[in-house]
């Protein structure tokens, strides 16, 4: 295919509003995927985007279609998540694109991640096609949707928005004919040195790491000798393709062409995604400018919970390979044994992370309670450290000033929500900055802590707004605030995995539920268990995990007293040796205490 036949392209959406499936109707114009039995979706083959109904993970597919102009072009689509916690796979996939898809969906309109992804865009400077979905809807409001779109880029007002049925396909080929008129072709020098970027990768058992690339300049066959820059790891290039949405082997790959190359490479740890590829004899001078890593915001222990942490360490290694926005470092614990420290996006990103450990690798873990960022300042060290770990913040003796990270939150409701949603921010900490009407919306300002919105209060948002309401969130600085760090003690040893830092108005209230929570889901002992929390070396909540008591029956429904003594005192005794006995503690635990508002 000639260079300039090629368009790279991109779908970026709020999640539900059809990138899937406008991607599925572009591959069944083109004929480049046989939908047999009605199957849809099919670049979300992941279980947890089957389960789940999102995408998670970007994905590629070319896409050979005859425009209206004579010209058989190669359409190389990159379908993006839309979930707030994977902007950063829209941010890997845009980096591959010359232009994007910006999809809305007629019943609802613009909302945050169209937003966002559309700045992403903007950011990338790539050639941005306004397109409006399920304009066969019922409730479609096209009118308000075009407005909207206007109010985001007056630049819009200059080109036709399309309207579309993604569902139905109809006007999907207004989209494919303005793909090739609008979005322009790649760049690229065939005669100069190999560069390609690697925007993806995925681990394969028999293969090792499969390096997905777009060729920026040069060109790649295969068995050529390769080497990543940024690395400095030397392979050799076993096999080179095309995705159709499946691997397609070929000969070689030129300038603007999405494909993948087989490393051969077993080790994960030594291919990351933003590097750049080129050949060993003839090197490239300078790699492709990538893009920032990601920053995680809530944080979260991982242990094996059958398997060994070999298992673990490996099936997180091939993850982190797919998905490099995790953040993750070894740790010990004293009741979950060796496991690993991690950072994730979100809390939906913590919760996939989660499936796909047990999904794709078949490892049950067992998931702490997570938490988000902290630094503080000692009365010896007037230096700002940063901690991931509640059980890392000394002693309140030795703080001198301790620092929560503050967001700057925009939300935008119908006026008949803005009561109960200033009410519930209000209980979140946030306060007001501003509040103003934009577009028959009310749009309100806030600075809101990361803790109390980084778990439930999307969630929260949706049910009180009846799903109207929309917010986007980003990191503004770190305020200092009166954070208390509760410790829980289970059979007099502190568990350190229960401890928790908040808001000293929250701390006694959280308290008093964690540990009343975790009455009904430790495992019980043969003697009773005390659990009790505590703040700044002050016990403020405390129960009794019952124990679990044997019958001392002599035959069936007689009871002899004395052996049932006998057994209280045994009991007793057992109690004063297991003091300081390790807590197992499985997941139930955690579970529940996440479940605490």
């Amino acid at each position: 295919m000639e260079q300039k036949l090629i368009r790279n392209f991109s779908i970026v959406a709020h999640i539900d509003h059809g990138k899937s499936t406008l991607a599925d109707q572009i591959m069944k114009m083109t004929d480049t995927y046989d939908f047999r039995n009605h199957q849809e979706q099919v670049l979300d083959d992941m279980k947890v985007e089957q389960d789940h109904g999102v995408t998670v993970r970007s994905k590629t597919v070319r896409n050979i279609y005859h425009a209206k102009d004579g010209n058989q072009y190669e359409l190389n689509l990159i379908d993006t998540p839309g979930h707030v916690d994977f902007h950063y796979e829209v941010e890997k996939s845009l980096s591959a694109s010359d232009g994007v898809i910006l999809l809305v969906d007629a019943t609802k309109g613009v909302q945050a991640q169209t937003v966002a992804n559309y700045r992403i865009a903007k950011d990338n400077h790539l050639v941005i096609i306004p397109v409006i979905n399920k304009v066969d809807n019922q409730n479609a409001q096209v009118d308000m949707c075009e407005q909207q779109l206007y109010e985001l880029d007056e630049s819009f007002l200059e080109k036709d928005i399309i309207h579309i049925s993604a569902k139905t396909g109809y006007h999907v080929d207004e989209v494919l004919e303005a793909i090739v008129k609008e979005i322009p072709s790649p760049n690229g020098d065939v005669k100069q040195p190999l560069k390609a970027l690697v925007f993806d990768s995925h681990y394969d058992a028999y293969q090792g790491v499969v390096a997905y690339v777009r060729i920026i300049d040069g060109q790649v066959n295969t068995n050529d000798k390769l080497v990543f820059m940024n690395q400095n790891v030397r392979f050799e290039g076993n096999q080179i393709g095309i995705f159709n949405p499946q691997l397609v082997p070929q000969d070689q790959l030129n300038p603007g062409d999405i494909g993948y190359i087989i490393t051969g490479i077993k080790d994960p740890s030594e291919v990351r995604v933003g590097d750049t590829i080129t050949k060993s004899a003839n090197r490239a001078q300078e790699a492709v400018a990538g893009y920032q890593p990601a920053s995680a915001v809530v944080f979260a222990g991982i242990y094996p919970k059958d398997a060994d942490f070999k298992d673990l360490s490996s099936a997180m290694a091939k993850l982190k390979l797919n998905d490099s926005s995790i953040e993750m470092v070894e740790h010990v614990s004293e009741s979950l044994g060796m496991g690993y420290r991690c950072g994730f996006l979100g809390m939906f990103h913590l919760q996939i992370v989660r499936e796909r450990l047990v999904n794709d690798f078949g490892m049950e873990v067992i998931v702490t309670a997570p938490n988000v960022n902290y630094r503080y300042t000692t009365t010896k060290d007037d230096n700002f450290k940063t901690i991931n770990n509640p059980s890392d913040l000394p002693d309140f003796a030795d703080l001198k000033v301790v620092e929560e990270p503050i967001n700057q939150m925009i939300i935008e409701t119908p006026s008949d929500s803005v009561n109960d949603i200033m009410a519930l921010v209000t209980k979140h900490r946030g306060v007001l900055l501003n509040m103003d009407n934009h577009n028959q919306m009310v749009r309100l300002t806030y600075h809101v802590p990361l803790a109390e919105i980084a778990f439930n209060f999307f969630n929260q948002l949706k049910s009180i707004s009846h799903g109207f309401a929309t917010y986007d969130s980003s990191f503004d600085s770190y305020q200092p605030s009166d954070i208390v760090k509760i410790t829980i003690d289970v059979n007099y040893s502190s568990v350190e995995e229960l401890t928790f830092l908040t808001h000293r108005q929250n701390a006694f209230d959280l308290a008093q539920e964690i540990v009343h929570q975790l009455k009904y889901v430790i495992p019980r002992r043969l003697y009773p268990m005390p659990v009790q929390g505590y703040i700044e070396g002050r016990v403020v909540a405390r129960v009794d995990v019952p124990p679990l008591r044997k019958n001392a029956a002599v035959s069936e429904d007689a009871k002899s007293v004395s052996k049932k003594q006998a057994l209280l005192r045994r009991q007793s005794l057992n109690k004063r040796k297991s003091a300081a006995d390790a807590v197992q503690l499985p997941q139930s635990v955690f579970d529940a205490i996440l479940n605490i508002e």
